[in-house]
């Protein structure tokens, strides 16, 4: 018959779970500012959603990409968590980290990097506003 065609149909693309998170505000509420402080607890709220997620491999090196991942989901898995860093961090920061073709691995580490290699700038920082508190 015209018309037929005896190629099966292209397989469906892999689904994740990642894929139904519409906006990430809504799960994690602290926007990370460089100012407040609190990264322990940001990176505590974004370690969370990762783990439930199950995309803990793009932001921790000491975890494996899972196995049967094919290429195309998994860089789409990372444009998405590089995505939920960008959208849950603070303009300045933004500014900061962004860096053309990089991993959220390598966001994530850059992002620490800013706050725990900044540890006795920070110290001095929150010492000086402590002093200057009026009672």
């Amino acid at each position: 018959m015209a018309g037929d065609d005896d190629t099966p149909p292209p397989p469906p693309p892999s689904y994740h779970p990642t894929f139904s998170v519409s906006n990430i505000k809504n799960l994690i509420s602290i926007t990370l500012d460089q100012e407040d402080a609190q990264y322990a607890t940001w990176a505590e709220f974004f370690q969370i959603q990762c783990c439930a997620f199950n995309v803990q491999d793009h932001i921790d090196s000491k975890i494996s990409r899972p196995t049967g991942t094919d290429d195309a989901t998994w860089k789409r898995l990372d444009a998405i968590v590089k995505n939920w860093i960008y959208c849950t961090i603070s303009k300045d920061l933004v500014q900061t980290i962004v860096k053309q073709g990089a991993t959220a691995l390598e966001l994530w580490n850059r992002l620490e990097e800013v706050f725990h290699d900044n540890k006795h700038t920070r110290a001095i920082y929150l010492e000086e506003q402590f002093s200057n508190i009026k009672l």
